[in-house]
């Protein structure tokens, strides 16, 4: 089977995220097919972007897959520079189409960047060489930058934006989605409700099978601490304005005198703010904020805590589901997780390992950190293992990969 993936942000484990396109990838090249991946030589998401050597394209094959690197400017932010490094990646996908599709007809062709505009010329594709066509959702545009950004339903960027929405919506054999409430929206903007597909975030078992470094990161002073008699909460990840770690700081209020300790471990634009909020509330016997770790140390990192948390704001956008990667990791560590995300999916609760509560509610997280701290380890434990046993039956990119490929095999909807 031939598939063309277009993702304009996708990366590998060579270049950084975006990961998911490549964990899909991976499997099914691994499986015999024949996976060219389409991406802009520029994202701000990657640690290491391709190096074009001024060419206007280049291809190279990382683990089974051909990468088909179109070269993008680099940008900054949000502004003119993002949109022309966009529109870059778009007139490459119409100019090289031959190049892209050069291992022959294809099979499926999936449209898989963030924004929806790659609809374009991937109907071009199909109209000329044929194969099954997929949208694939990750986050909802127009509605993300509309709802999170505050930007105005008749801003110009907007509706450009709207009209490729509604034709990935109209013009897809089937709209893959990771947001498993997401159908109605969808529908309301002409999709057919038989197209829709829901397939979620995932994680590798691999990585948790590895050798844990010995000693393994932080082991000296988590190791004190566990020895002083705290029980260690954890929070990993981006330390931004989204994940309302606000609260988790301010948790620490109530937990003071308690042997609970809120450890918060990551990157992000919020995090000297918080360090020095835990320095103004006078935390630091509470809360304390550790340097990043890298990506390859998380599972030993997850592995020394008692507890984990993850939590969002409250925004109306997650009323389609959520399906954040660091949760699954926490669930993966078969750690009891405290889930303060409103939104009508809770894997938490239907794994029932750990204890869900409201967003933004610095009480919910000291009280839900008592009741975890007082529960007996054997109870804990048990606890661990039904998120882990979860994650591996229905998040798993071996499984996610499979069902992804499942699709490939449908009837065509038009």
């Amino acid at each position: 089977m031939n598939i063309i993936y277009i993702n304009h942000y996708a990366g590998s484990d060579r270049h950084g995220m975006e990961f998911r396109p490549y964990f899909m990838a991976k499997r099914w090249a691994a499986a015999g097919h024949n996976v060219t991946m389409v991406a802009s030589s520029y994202s701000h998401l990657r640690t290491k972007n391709p190096d074009l050597q001024g060419n206007a394209t280049m291809e190279e094959t990382i683990d089974g897959i051909r990468y088909f690197w179109i070269s993008g400017p680099k940008y900054e932010g949000n502004g003119i520079g993002r949109i022309k490094n966009m529109l870059s990646f778009l007139r490459g996908l119409y100019k090289y189409s031959d190049q892209i599709t050069a291992q022959g007809k294809p099979d499926a062709i999936i449209a898989s960047s963030t924004y929806p505009l790659d609809i374009y010329p991937a109907h071009r594709m199909k109209k000329k060489y044929g194969g099954m066509l997929i949208y694939e959702v990750h986050d909802l545009w127009p509605l993300s930058p509309i709802e999170l950004g505050g930007m105005s339903p008749k801003h110009p960027f907007i509706m450009v934006m709207q009209a490729g929405e509604n034709y990935c919506y109209k013009h897809s054999d089937y709209v893959v989605s990771l947001l498993p409430n997401a159908k109605e929206h969808m529908v309301e903007h002409g999709m057919s409700p038989e197209k829709f597909i829901c397939i979620p975030n995932g994680i590798v078992k691999g990585d948790w099978e590895k050798p844990m470094a010995q000693p393994p990161v932080y082991a000296e002073k988590l190791k004190r601490y566990h020895d002083e008699g705290y029980f260690l909460i954890g929070y990993t990840g981006a330390h931004g304005i989204a994940n309302a770690l606000d609260s988790f700081v301010e948790a620490g209020e109530q937990l003071r005198g308690k042997k609970i300790k809120l450890l918060l471990v990551g990157p992000g634009p919020e995090r000297e703010r918080l360090k020095q909020k835990v320095v103004d509330l006078n935390l630091s016997d509470t809360v304390e904020l550790l340097e990043p770790v890298q990506r390859g140390q998380v599972p030993e990192l997850l592995n020394q805590m008692d507890a984990l948390y993850v939590g969002l704001q409250r925004q109306p956008l997650f009323r389609f589901g959520v399906s954040p990667n660091k949760l699954m990791d926490y669930m993966m560590a078969a750690k009891p997780v405290i889930f303060a995300i409103e939104a009508p999916n809770d894997m938490v609760a239907d794994a029932n390992c750990g204890i869900s509560i409201p967003p933004e509610d610095s009480g919910a997280i000291a009280q839900a950190a008592l009741k975890l701290a007082a529960m007996p380890k054997e109870e804990l434990e048990a606890m661990g293992k039904r998120g882990k046993a979860y994650i591996l039956a229905h998040n798993e990119y071996d499984v996610l990969s499979e069902q992804f490929l499942n699709v490939f095999t449908l009837p065509y909807t038009k």
